[in-house]
């Protein structure tokens, strides 16, 4: 974070996704962006402090709408003797390049998701971001417990629910001001009334975990969704004759779908055909959906009433069912650079501005503050940095 001063800055001659040429961004005394503009056609300030980044990349830093928790906490297991955990695990998120997050409660029982989201509305009530270095909660994202048995992946079957109203009331308890995010699989409600009732809520409805054709999830569209969990995994694959639920979701403007750049849960070649698919970062975004070993050394961990196992950043069940990863967001930025999947601007997006496109929030433009991220592109080694400003 770029703390008050008792002068301005200017950054100049800096690269900014989604802008054209090289930009000069105007900082003032409380640390807020005040202008972003072309090089070509600003004359600075007698009394700013000016920084020269000389064609570096500036962004704010990333927005991860899929995180299921971190430091060995899973966020299903929160409860008031270990909250205090939560501000650690803000810290390290923010020194690891994320700027907000969605804590995300993969499915268990009602009593663990009330008693989680009791804690994380607790937390964020207290929680803010002056003149502090860490990464603020966005809300929470369930992930279930209404989803498809057969495509339910690590989700424990037992906890389970059918997807309607009342049960999503039941799991919503008093705390549906913090859900922002729910994904569901959209097939488990012939009715139709559940997507139109989240939505009246203000949550966010994203289909995954499914079964659903194209037409179920263009029906879901219609109703209301406009998010696709993790695309590629845990739903039908794209077929020539059955484009599925990911068919519906690329050839829909509307719909924004999440994907891991791990290596391991989407090969870099059907990463490279979603890219091209969706019109790049336009109808994606990067999640990172590592779980509670991240920010740890590989090793056997616990995961609700069973272990993982995590080798080089990936976690798997004892009988190898991929259940997430332990590698940050921005690490999702490099390999899509480094596999050559996508130029830097486009991979940056897909972390910073996309994201928060998802959930209705601006990209980086004036007025907001300026948490900034500096990208360097080595040119030699091939390598795309970064470092906090």
């Amino acid at each position: 974070m770029i703390q008050a001063t008792q002068s301005p800055l200017e950054i100049i001659n800096a690269r900014v996704p989604g802008y054209k040429d090289l930009q000069m961004l105007s900082i003032n005394q409380e640390g807020i962006i005040e202008q972003i503009l072309p090089m070509d056609t600003v004359g600075m300030q007698s009394n700013a402090t000016l920084l020269n980044i000389t064609g570096d990349w500036i962004s704010l830093g990333g927005v991860d709408l899929q995180i299921n928790g971190a430091l060995g906490l899973a966020f299903p297991d929160l409860r008031t003797e270990n909250a205090d955990l939560l501000e650690k695990i803000t810290q390290y998120l923010w020194n690891v390049g994320v700027d907000g997050f969605l804590p995300t409660l993969v499915t268990t029982s009602v009593e663990n998701i009330q008693r989680s989201l009791a804690v994380i509305a607790n937390f964020s009530e207290k929680q803010t971001l002056g003149g502090k270095s860490a990464a603020k909660i966005l809300g929470v994202h369930l992930e279930g417990p209404f989803l498809n048995f057969h495509k339910r992946g690590a989700h424990p079957a037992e906890y389970l629910l059918p997807l309607t109203i009342e049960e999503v009331k039941r799991v919503l308890g008093d705390y549906a001001h913090i859900v922002k995010v729910i994904t569901l699989a959209p097939e488990l409600d012939p009715s139709g009334e559940v997507i139109p009732y989240l939505r009246s809520l203000g949550i966010t409805v994203s289909l995954g975990h499914s079964q659903a054709t194209a037409i179920e999830g263009q029906r879901a569209f219609e109703l209301g969704a406009t998010m696709v969990t993790h695309a590629f995994n845990a739903m039908p694959p794209l077929h020539h004759r059955q484009p599925g639920l990911l068919g519906a979701a690329i050839t829909n403007p509307d719909v924004m779908c999440g994907f891991i750049a791990d290596g391991e849960h989407v090969s870099p070649t059907m990463l490279q055909i979603l890219l091209r698919a969706s019109d790049g970062e336009k109808g994606l975004f990067l999640v990172s959906d590592a779980l509670a070993p991240l920010g740890l050394l590989d090793g056997v961990y616990p995961w609700d009433s069973r272990q993982i196992e995590v080798k080089n950043g990936t976690a798997r069940l004892p009988d190898g069912t991929l259940s997430g990863t332990t590698l940050p967001l921005l690490v999702g930025v490099q390999n899509l650079v480094k596999w050559e999947i996508c130029n830097v601007e486009s991979a940056i997006l897909l972390a910073t501005n996309a994201p928060r496109q998802a959930i209705g929030l601006p990209g980086i433009i004036p007025a907001q503050t300026a948490n900034l991220l500096r990208w360097h592109w080595d040119e030699q080694t091939k390598e795309l940095s970064w470092q906090r400003l």
